[in-house]
């Protein structure tokens, strides 16, 4: 039986292209649904802090928490297992949601080891080609120019990747509006609780210092 979610465009999903060098990765177009773009502009979270905010954090309704939802699926981890040729299905997932992005932001790193593998779905109406926030797939820890593929984020677009020592990837500096919904598998419960914990103590502690 087919599977229809309301946000996310499964086969959209399924079609993913991948590659294999420099590490595991998959890339898509339009895996939201047309008639949930309008509904997720409207109802994505009114954040008006840099960084990402783990989905407790935040009030999630209507379709937006719909979208959440369907992220979690088992069918979302099945497809995502098989792109990446990894075991995800019963690792624990966090969400963590972006709204603005801050010119310290997007800088080259490769994950954690705490994490298995890494999903991200943009949210954005309009990208122009040549500005920065690009997500890019790199080579190295050093060269942003070094790179095999360019993600613009625009509505639809996912990025998903197998963590590794050598899954750099990164974008330019950019400031301003730059949504995206990441979802995580980690190795396990703790690792979410203290991710989860840092999070929440890093905004509050912006939030301390902005209005001390």
């Amino acid at each position: 039986m087919t599977e229809t979610y309301s946000c996310l465009n499964l086969a959209s999903v399924r079609a993913a292209r991948t590659a294999h060098e420099p590490y595991n990765y998959m890339i898509a177009d339009e895996v939201i649904q047309p008639g949930a773009v309008a509904s997720l502009r409207a109802e994505f979270p009114d954040i008006r802090e840099t960084g990402f905010f783990p989905e407790g954090d935040i009030a999630a309704t209507g379709t937006f928490a719909t979208l959440l939802s369907e992220m979690k699926s088992r069918a979302v981890s099945e497809i995502v297992s098989e792109k990446l040729d990894i075991d995800l299905v019963e690792k624990p997932r966090m969400i963590t949601i972006r709204k603005l992005s801050a010119a310290k932001d997007g800088r080259i790193h490769t994950d954690s080891e705490s994490k298995i593998a890494t999903l991200l779905v943009y949210l954005n109406d309009a990208w122009n080609a040549s500005a920065e926030g690009r997500l890019r797939v790199l080579r190295s820890g050093t060269d942003f120019e070094d790179m095999t593929e360019e993600i613009s984020p625009v509505t639809g677009s996912l990025f998903a990747f197998r963590r590794a020592d050598n899954s750099w990837h990164g974008h330019k500096p950019f400031v301003g509006e730059r949504r995206v919904v990441q979802m995580t598998w980690l190795r396990s419960q703790a690792d979410i609780e203290r991710k989860q914990q840092r999070g929440s103590l890093s905004h509050f502690f912006k939030k301390a210092l902005k209005f001390g």
